[in-house]
């Protein structure tokens, strides 16, 4: 009998600091898909475990500049409607819906993603087009139900990605000594630091500039007593995310060159290669992670153009009101062109998942990184919490990281993406 009490009084105090918390898990989520997994292995592989003091710096950027779009959303207002009252409800628009091109974009890379895992774990048997499909369908159910089912489902998901990487990690056989020098910041070549940014680049997403703004409100978050709360959430969320980017990094960096491996093809690859060490276990659990990452993500990044585009338009979006439901599916349903947009412009699973996210850097990231600076600043709408100096320092940083990396990979881009491909 007391020991059924302290089951339901331990169920009821993790019910308590769901509703408290979690909403950093949904950013975390919307950023950790198949994407990151290819660039932390990319980054193990080429560079071993130098790069891992990035992953700290990434998570701690991702952190600062959600705690920027949180603070707007509790001392002023959602992104978005910053926007609008300063360009007026076309130039709002048209910024909502030229955001929104990138995050179907995200989608589309996304569903192929979560096929080509289904593929890659059947031996080819189902083919990664009908997968996409489904998974479409799938994300557009899911992203409709309830605000808190949803946010307990990305709680799980994200934590379980981290115990899945943990799981694989923990057998690799990386030198601890080498692992802790990687924390310490080095950059060997110019590849080095262009990974480095890249994972800088993937953590602070600017979908997560707008929610966090949007969903603080879900959250009671509403005065300064409550920035407390709101860091410690984003210090766990990021926390997770971290420490799951660090093992695969280690994962990578341990195993695959010394089979010989120096480059990645997919994001698969790892796994494939887990295999000759710790036989099928360590690339099932590798390759069922990467997928279910590129689900997630799936969600968060196409529930922003349904809060946006409508905020552009004057309207007050509800996460249960029909018109964020009909932006939601008809958005996400774009996904079902992911086959068609790859056989029409010659692109592979891996093209889509590395090229669309590389088009968020280049012409979302900046317009969305100046657009969170200037509301950030601006007296009329934060009053006396307008940014310090240090998270200008900060904020700027992050600008000119969107802006330096776009203005270098735009050409390489375009290139690729009509070009056939990597």
């Amino acid at each position: 009998m007391a020991t059924d009490h302290a089951r339901r009084s331990r169920l009821a105090e993790v019910s308590e600091a769901i509703k408290e918390y979690g909403l950093a898990f949904v950013m975390v989520a919307s950023y950790f898909g198949s994407g990151s997994v290819f660039i932390a292995s990319q980054a193990g592989v080429a560079h071993g475990y130098t790069l891992l003091w990035a992953v700290v710096g990434a998570a701690l950027l991702g952190f600062m500049a959600q705690d920027m779009s949180a603070r707007l959303g509790i001392h002023g207002t959602s992104l978005m409607k910053f926007i609008r009252a300063k360009l007026g409800r076309g130039g709002a628009t048209a910024v909502a819906l030229f955001l929104s091109i990138g995050c179907v974009a995200w989608t589309l890379g996304l569903v192929a993603a979560v096929g080509a895992g289904v593929q890659f774990l059947s031996g080819g048997a189902i083919a990664w087009q009908p997968v996409a499909v489904a998974t479409t369908f799938v994300a557009i159910g899911v992203g409709l139900l309830d605000y808190e089912m949803v946010e307990n489902v990305m709680i799980a998901m994200m934590l379980a990605l981290m115990v899945i990487y943990l799981v694989v990690m923990l057998p690799s056989g990386a030198d601890p000594t080498a692992v802790a020098a990687g924390f310490v910041p080095s950059v060997e070549n110019a590849a080095a630091l262009t990974v480095a940014a890249g994972l800088l680049g993937t953590t602070a997403l600017w979908p997560n500039f707008f929610l966090e703004s949007i969903l603080v409100e879900n959250k009671g978050w509403t005065d300064e007593s409550d920035l407390p709360t709101m860091r410690k959430d984003l210090a766990v969320g990021y926390a997770v995310g971290g420490v799951t980017t660090m093992a695969i990094l280690i994962v990578s960096a341990a195993i695959l060159p010394a089979l010989g491996y120096t480059a990645l093809d997919t994001f698969m690859t790892p796994g494939e290669a887990l295999v000759e060490v710790f036989g099928a276990w360590a690339m099932v659990l590798f390759i069922a992670g990467a997928a279910a990452a590129a689900f997630n993500s799936i969600i968060p990044i196409m529930w922003t153009p349904a809060y946006i585009v409508p905020q552009a338009l004057g309207h007050e979006p509800t996460k249960d009101g029909r018109l964020f439901r009909l932006v939601f599916a008809a958005g996400t349903g774009l996904g079902v062109l992911s086959p068609v947009i790859s056989a029409a412009l010659g692109l592979s699973v891996v093209d889509m998942v590395i090229l669309f996210p590389t088009y968020n850097g280049i012409f979302a990231l900046p317009l969305a990184a100046v657009l969170l600076f200037w509301a950030v600043n601006d007296r009329g709408t934060m009053g006396e919490y307008t940014n310090t100096l240090k998270l200008n320092l900060v904020n700027a940083t992050l600008v000119l990281l969107a802006v330096v990396l776009a203005a270098l990979s735009i050409r390489d881009f375009i290139g690729m993406l009509f070009g056939g491909g990597l």
